[in-house]
């Protein structure tokens, strides 16, 4: 029998399981490997680089650009839109609460949040960098980078390792603790209304909590490079997968060249879902109400009645947390030349 049939049909046992082993609280602070401790130098440095449009080519795309912390750490596009106009395949996720996934990118094809911050400076696509030595050569060429890349890294420290260490220690400052849902499970019974809390219910019994459990709802804790990954979709039969061309994508597939891992993708958390709309992998779906319709069907095979639907919506907005407050850095200036090539 297939996992996901399986989970489908113990969906009533699984939800008396997971008051205690599932409904976890999400931490305020991020692990950080060993390598690359958090520091303020580092947090202060990362956000500068994080917000810089000149680590690409044409001066107009940063990582803001696509994960904009100043909303819900996306950009509310179906497809992000790069250097020179281009668009990728696939939706930017959110940044928020990125810290606690095991691996990195839709696909997995890197570990850690130093890895992933490499990968679209350097894209032809998005930020459109010839290579890393150029985009840190545009750095070096920026007096006023020096001193806070010595302050956070040490001497002759402007390099991609260290910016990318940088990006990767602001970016484990991104968490959204302190939801309605943290509180309710933390015992304030009152933080979650009656329909969210029916909506709890619900979506413990359909067994979404078996993809999206853990306190960042993507999945059981992982070691670090080995993402959870799920197929999407598992039930194809239906005129959801159509519709919104839910298998043109491979997913998994596209990095390992394997069969087997045609169409799955790395579970993605459901903190702050409510505000990172348009949904899924190639943002086809607009609303979050069709979304949770779309998963019942395509995922579990089961289809939901309207009220079912609002009531896991419902649930979900609880899963919105607090947002710390960011203060745009002051970017150094380059002096008396431009840095952006023609």
């Amino acid at each position: 029998m297939k996992k996901s049939i399986l989970i489908a049909i113990l969906g009533g046992f699984i939800s008396t399981q997971v008051s205690a082993n599932t409904w976890q609280a999400l931490p305020t602070t991020a692990p950080a490997p060993a390598d690359n401790p958090t520091t303020a130098a580092k947090v202060e440095l990362g956000k500068m680089l994080y917000m810089d449009p000149r680590l690409s080519s044409t001066g107009t795309v940063s990582c803001n650009s696509c994960h904009n912390v100043m909303e819900g750490g996306d950009d509310s596009r179906a497809v992000s839109m790069g250097v020179k106009g281009q668009t990728g395949g696939r939706s930017a996720p959110t940044v928020w609460n990125a810290a606690f996934y095991s691996v990195q990118f839709w696909d997995g094809r890197a570990n850690l949040l130093e890895d992933q911050a490499k990968g679209p400076i350097t894209n032809p696509i998005e930020m459109g960098m010839k290579d890393h030595d150029q985009a840190m050569g545009v750095i070096k060429s920026i007096p006023g980078y020096k001193a806070p890349f010595e302050k956070a890294f040490g001497k002759d420290s402007v390099n991609i390792v260290n910016a990318a260490k940088a990006i990767a220690a602001f970016e484990r400052t991104l968490i959204t603790p302190n939801s309605a849902y943290d509180r309710f499970v933390k015992g304030d019974k009152k933080a979650l209304n009656k329909q969210q809390q029916k909506g709890m219910n619900k979506f413990a019994e359909l067994g979404c909590n078996s993809c999206h459990s853990g306190a960042a709802f993507n999945g059981p804790k992982m070691e670090t490079g080995t993402g959870f990954f799920q197929k999407f979709p598992t039930f194809a039969n239906n005129s959801f997968v159509e519709k919104y061309k839910l298998t043109d994508d491979k997913g998994r597939a596209e990095v390992t060249g394997k069969k087997e891992d045609t169409n799955m993708f790395r579970v993605p958390t459901l903190r702050n879902i409510s505000d990172t709309a348009p949904y899924f992998h190639n943002g086809s779906v607009a609303t979050l109400d069709e979304a949770v319709r779309i998963m019942a069907k395509a995922q579990l095979n089961r289809d939901l009645s309207a009220q079912d639907t609002k009531d896991i919506v419902a649930f979900l907005g609880a899963l919105g947390g607090e947002y710390p407050e960011i203060t745009m850095p002051r970017l150094p200036a380059s002096k008396g030349s431009t840095v952006i090539a023609d």
